[in-house]
C-alpha cells in the first residue's frame, strides 16, 4: 500500500497542492516504508517551505535517527522544541525533548 500511495503524491509534486504538507505526507510514507533517507530528504523540503512545521521537525529527527545520525537527529528535535515552544506547541516540544533527551544519553554512551 505504502508503495502506490507513495506514487500517487509523487506525482502532486510541482503541482498545486504542492506545499509543506504534501512533503511532510511523503516523508512520513517514506519511513513507513523503511527508506528514512528519502523520508530524511522529503522532511527537509517540507521545512524549507515551512520551518515553523513542529510535526515536520519530530519526523525529521524520528528518520535521522532511524537512519543512523544521531547527532543529526538530536540537533533536529532541539530546532523543533524551538518551534513547537514558540508556536505554543506544548505537547510536541513535550515530546521531542523525551527523545532529544534519549539521544543525548545514546550520545554520552557511546562516547564513554
Amino acid at each position: 500500500m505504502s508503495a502506490a500511495l507513495i506514487a500517487n503524491l509523487e506525482k502532486l509534486i510541482g503541482g498545486s497542492r504542492d506545499g509543506a504538507l504534501l512533503r511532510y505526507s511523503l516523508g512520513n510514507e517514506h519511513l513507513k516504508a523503511g527508506d528514512p533517507g528519502r523520508a530524511v530528504a522529503r522532511l527537509r523540503e517540507a521545512l524549507e517551505r515551512d520551518p515553523h512545521y513542529s510535526a515536520a521537525w519530530k519526523l525529521l529527527g524520528k528518520a535521522l535517527a532511524e537512519s543512523g545520525q544521531p547527532g543529526e537527529a538530536l540537533r533536529a528535535y532541539e530546532q523543533g522544541i524551538e518551534v513547537a515552544e514558540a508556536k505554543g506547541d506544548l505537547q510536541a516540544a513535550r515530546e521531542m525533548s523525551v527523545f532529544a533527551r534519549r539521544l543525548r544519553r545514546q550520545l554520552s554512551e557511546a562516547g564513554s
